[in-house]
């Protein structure tokens, strides 16, 4: 007997109505529909956006408006904005968020890890002492432990203190 494991959430990915394109660049160009695609900020250069399939409650990105796949070919002034927003984004989770500390992460092409391979993003995963339990160790899955849109107007609630 295999043993299953349900995620209902899923569903929406799943059956859910599917982007045409590069889904960052349809989040970037799609301001008047932020609360509904989860934005958590946005300037010139860059949008914050939850990830919607996050490994830990409160993961978020870092997203330039530009499309491209190569970070060398990033303007220094978008990379350098990227850069002092993750800063802030830290800093966020930790003293706003209750984070006891956080993962920085770039995946870079599909060979480098990237699921969206065609736009650079930048990961911001907030972690807690003792936050693998035994699921994660011994099936391979993660449990969410908190409801995503709870914690996404959590952390949108504090943007305006620490970005």
């Amino acid at each position: 007997m295999k043993d299953i494991l349900y995620a209902p959430w899923r569903d929406e990915y799943i059956a859910g109505k599917e982007t045409q394109g590069c889904v960052f660049c349809h989040i970037s160009q799609n301001q008047k529909d932020d609360e509904a695609l989860h934005v958590l900020y946005r300037d010139e250069h860059c949008f914050m956006v939850m990830n919607r399939y996050p490994y830990t409650p409160g993961h978020f990105m870092i997203i330039p408006h530009l499309h491209t796949d190569k970070l060398e070919e990033l303007p220094s002034e978008t990379w350098l904005h990227m850069s002092d927003l993750a800063q802030k984004g830290v800093k966020l989770l930790k003293e706003g968020f209750g984070a006891h500390g956080v993962n920085i992460g770039m995946n870079l092409g599909r060979a480098g890890g990237a699921g969206i391979a065609e736009h650079i993003h930048m990961h911001l995963v907030p972690r807690w002492d003792r936050d693998t339990n035994f699921i994660t160790s011994i099936a391979q899955n993660r449990v969410y432990s908190t409801d995503f849109i709870r914690v996404y107007k959590r952390i949108k609630e504090l943007v305006p203190k620490y970005i």
